[in-house]
């Protein structure tokens, strides 16, 4: 998407106020019920805790061998299955009336990649069930690798190569999709300073920072039909620690 590359001024000021407020305290539930995939850890585990601080009813789809404890205090249901297993992901969704999806897969080396098969699993599931919204955590350096990588290239380029093409999949599918894009990860506590913006910037964003970032965009319907870049302007890009 052209507009990906530039910053749409009067639109990353509207992203820039929503996504530094906090929830409010003692707020309404937001819309109904949301489905979560990649929550057990991580950024999906933030913008499940984001989620739950608006006193948003959550379901979050896990691994059978996944840690649930810190789950199970949140007070959040819980459904098993695959992200690889296209009749688990359909189930989760009808295990409920949800008003939107989060896919924050991710897997790791040696096990086989949910970025490609999970995230259409999750696209076709939401569509059939009639789930419009959908927030998909992508990464910085998609959107030009559609190019099979060679045998033996860095496996990161496999991995960004599968995340193209699971973005291109939902961009086509006609639902109401947001994409975040972000660069260098790291662990830390939500420092309510990130940002989403149009313009492709290189930069770093802590997990739970990210995971309040999505839960932000959900809610913002000017974020609907857009790939985004995360960033903390508070921290230093990677490599530059």
């Amino acid at each position: 998407m052209a507009r990906s590359r530039f910053i749409v001024r009067a639109t990353a000021a509207a992203l820039l106020a929503v996504t530094t407020a906090g929830p409010v305290a003692g707020a309404p539930a937001a819309d109904g019920p949301v489905l979560v995939f990649g929550g057990t850890s991580g950024t999906g585990l933030g913008a499940v805790q984001e989620l739950r601080a608006r006193q948003v009813p959550v379901t979050v789809f896990a691994r059978p061998t996944s840690d649930i404890s810190v789950l199970r205090t949140l007070g959040v249901q819980i459904v098993t299955g695959d992200a690889l297993d296209a009749a688990t992901v359909q189930a989760a969704f009808a295990s409920g009336k949800f008003v939107a999806v989060i896919s924050s897969l991710g897997g790791r080396r040696g096990e086989p990649r949910p970025d490609l098969i999970g995230n259409r699993n999750i696209t076709a599931a939401a569509k059939a069930a009639g789930v419009r919204r959908v927030i998909q955590l992508s990464s910085m350096g998609t959107g030009k690798s559609r190019q099979k990588p060679a045998p033996g290239e860095h496996f990161m380029a496999e991995v960004l190569y599968l995340k193209t093409l699971a973005e291109d999949d939902l961009i086509a599918s006609g639902l109401d999709y947001t994409i975040v894009r972000p660069g260098g990860l790291r662990d830390g506590a939500a420092t309510g300073t990130g940002i989403l913006t149009e313009e492709e910037r290189l930069g770093s964003i802590d997990r739970n920072e990210l995971g309040r970032l999505v839960v932000a965009a959900l809610y913002d319907d000017t974020t609907v039909g857009k790939v985004l870049t995360a960033l903390d302007p508070a921290l230093p890009p990677p490599g530059r620690e």
